[in-house]
């Protein structure tokens, strides 16, 4: 066996301790909401950035906590975060904010216990190794730190973003058409 492998066995045994039925709501609530902001920090700020972009492919409103461009939330809207390890201080500053401004919240995780689950209306659980837990016995992934639940987050979002092309009927083509031509 390969390191190859084995880093696709622990993929595909995370995605096997997964509630599709969770995945299922979370698409529901995506095609429900007004605007969608996302925000993740560090590596799993990049999947979710990417996760932003195809609902934009999609013709959904969606932005990313940061840009410019980012609007106000509030009801009707979704801030959609990912924080493996349960728990950063931006993140939680940040819930609060949607929280109090009526947003709906969906919150991934690793780590439900963490402090972060608790702004959630709804907490989707992807149950593989993060920061929170590489070291010591706790380690479990033969990827370093938290690049299981950052690989799995590319997984889960594109496997989400099929369930939101059949859910609203969208064709590649015409994701295509919203695709930038400045490359």
């Amino acid at each position: 066996m390969t390191i190859y492998d084995d880093a696709l066995d622990e993929l595909r045994g995370v995605f096997a301790k997964v509630d599709d039925r969770a995945v299922d709501e979370a698409v529901r609530m995506i095609a429900d909401a007004g605007k969608i902001v996302v925000f993740g920090g560090g590596r799993e700020g990049l999947q979710i950035r990417g996760l932003a972009m195809r609902l934009f492919h999609m013709g959904l409103q969606a932005s990313v906590v940061g840009d410019m461009t980012t609007p106000a939330i509030g009801p009707g809207d979704l801030f959609l975060v990912t924080v493996g390890p349960g728990e950063i201080s931006t993140a939680l500053a940040l819930l609060d904010v949607a929280k109090r401004a009526g947003a709906t919240i969906l919150f991934i995780t690793a780590q439900p216990e963490g402090r972060g689950a608790k702004f959630a209306d709804r907490v989707l659980v992807l149950p593989a190794q993060t920061m929170a837990d590489d070291q010591g016995t706790a380690k479990t992934s033969v990827l370093p730190m938290g690049s299981l639940y950052e690989g799995c987050l590319f997984v889960l979002f594109e496997v989400m973003v099929l369930k939101l092309k059949a859910r609203l009927d969208i064709g590649a083509e015409a994701m295509r058409a919203r695709h930038t031509n400045l490359e």
